[in-house]
């Protein structure tokens, strides 16, 4: 796992997922070298360059330019990329072209997020896995309700994270914004 502040960032670009919410996403994955991974809205490329050290194939979709070539800074940083296909264009137009899916990621769907859901479902390999991180309580419910619709066993987790900070007089407890985890796999 990279380190949070290891990342290149911009005041533009939304990210990196926090470390510890990168580890579970990709314990929860069960990525294997052979998988081909799509993350959707892949912000600065934090789950990019996790998933780039592990999966045979990722493709990251991003409507911010600047954040594709955040993403690909941040590849060559770790010395990743050679299996990475980085793609500027909203994630339901993008998905359109993109077949095999064994995971897909959607932490950014720029409102579209059931018919991305719809076209990963088509696209998605038989026991292909969905992960959905979510911060809105509205994207919880739709991202739930979407994915029962079309037949799968959506798993929820809300994750809440503190970091500490020494202090002269002790320990300060930080915490980081609430996230939620959502998992499926196609039968």
């Amino acid at each position: 796992m990279f380190e949070d502040n290891d990342f290149i960032k911009t005041c533009d670009v939304p990210g990196p997922t926090k470390e510890a919410i990168r580890a579970i996403i990709v314990y929860k994955s069960e990525v294997k070298s052979t998988d081909v991974v799509v993350d959707c809205g892949c912000g600065t490329g934090g789950l990019t360059c996790e998933f780039a050290q592990r999966a045979g194939k990722v493709i990251s979709i991003d409507t911010n330019p600047e954040a594709i070539e955040v993403t690909s800074k941040n590849l060559k940083k770790f010395g990743l990329g050679d299996n990475v296909t980085l793609i500027n264009d909203d994630g339901a137009n993008a998905l359109k072209d993109i077949d095999n899916i064994d995971i897909a990621v959607v932490g950014g769907s720029g409102r579209q997020l059931e018919n991305i859901l719809d076209i990963v479902d088509e696209k998605l390999n038989p026991k292909g896995r969905i992960i959905i991180t979510a911060i809105l309580v509205d994207t919880k419910v739709e991202a739930t309700n979407k994915l029962k619709s079309l037949g799968y066993n959506p798993k929820l987790m809300e994750v809440n994270v503190s970091n500490g900070r020494i202090l002269d007089r002790g320990i300060l407890m930080i915490s980081e914004n609430p996230i939620a985890i959502m998992t499926a796999q196609k039968r």
